[in-house]
């Protein structure tokens, strides 16, 4: 996959996936085995449990994550004591998960790993620092089943997309929902100006007026909104929703007279949790949806196999998808046999 070079551009990367067995795990061990050759220094770590051998709903076989020599990895203490390679330890966090304390550690003999990391990206902040001071090139966050918060620009500096036949055996349905997801991470971005205003921003509801003023609403929600919230707009046409947004928020908007003039902003795609039905009426009454940062991303990737036991045509598939994201879609199953 030609992106891999790319990756030097970046210090931390995220893998998810739309749905679970979308082929995050055989991307993630592409990707290693390709940065270990190109001699970029790695550290990965999960959210959740990633690299097991089998499936916990379908019971299939899964690839377990490879390591190479001079890598580093954190993983839950129960799952360290249980590795397939030799390493040594660099670090023991002194907070317990489920599993038991973190592990930092660095691969001196190559082999297999089951990772299990933090719970909450704030916890994902701090390891990408931490790996960051301690040297490392670039820190890779592998997902467990569809997180897509670990794409949020906050925690990742760039992301990749796993979609596949797990999401639809239907292909045009597979398309419709990946373009959908595409079309969220690429929302367009508000100016600098504006987002040095609204970055420091943490919580509440927010008017920007025609001078990129800032003024606080006083609502700390958008569940708080009532029916006499459309004086909302009385100091500007420009929403900012510092949490996230909803279908209710979308619909109240769009009845709105004035919609047309209406821009809302969020503070990336990772807080909108919304159905294309909403996104598209939103739009198509003539609503605008930014965000302060947008996430970078730097490949889709398909896997044409699913655990129910279908498989898509892999060409086709990734042919169609590519022209409806107009970007490059590859078939992580090929190169992870390559």
């Amino acid at each position: 996959m030609p992106f891999v070079e790319n990756l030097r551009n970046y210090r931390s990367l995220s893998i998810v996936g739309l749905e679970k067995n979308t082929g995050k795990t055989v991307c993630l061990n592409y990707l290693l085995g390709r940065l270990h050759q190109l001699g970029i220094s790695t550290a990965v770590t999960s959210i959740g449990v990633d690299g097991e051998q089998v499936d916990s709903v379908y019971a299939t076989a899964k690839p377990e994550i490879t390591l190479y020599e001079g890598m580093q990895f954190i993983t839950s203490h129960k799952h360290y004591l249980q590795r397939r390679l030799v390493s040594r330890i660099l670090a023991v966090d002194e907070r317990r998960t489920a599993l038991g304390q973190l592990v930092t550690a660095q691969v001196l003999c190559p082999g297999r790993i089951l990772l299990s990391g933090a719970a909450t990206t704030g916890v994902l902040r701090q390891q990408i620092a931490q790996f960051r001071q301690g040297g490392v090139q670039l820190s890779i966050v592998d997902g467990a089943l569809s997180r897509l918060s670990l794409a949020s620009p906050t925690v990742t500096e760039a992301m990749i997309l796993a979609t596949g036949a797990a999401v639809s055996p239907n292909l045009q349905q597979l398309i419709s929902r990946t373009r959908f997801v595409y079309r969220l991470i690429n929302l367009p971005e508000v100016s600098d100006t504006l987002r040095d205003k609204l970055s420091a921003v943490d919580s509440g509801l927010w008017i920007v007026d025609s001078d990129n003023n800032v003024h606080d609403l006083g609502i700390q929600s958008v569940f708080l909104l009532g029916p006499d919230s459309k004086e909302l707009f009385a100091r500007g046409n420009t929403l900012f929703v510092s949490g996230a947004v909803s279908n209710r928020l979308l619909k109240f908007l769009s009845a709105l007279p004035n919609i047309k003039d209406i821009v809302l902003i969020v503070r990336d795609f990772t807080k909108l949790f919304i159905t294309p039905d909403a996104f598209a009426d939103f739009t198509r009454r003539g609503g605008t949806l930014q965000v302060l940062q947008r996430s970078r991303l730097i490949a889709v990737c398909l896997n044409p196999t699913s655990p129910q036991g279908y498989t898509l045509n892999s060409a086709e598939a990734c042919r169609q998808l590519s022209e409806a994201l107009q970007c490059p879609v590859y078939d992580v199953v090929q190169c992870g046999r390559g």
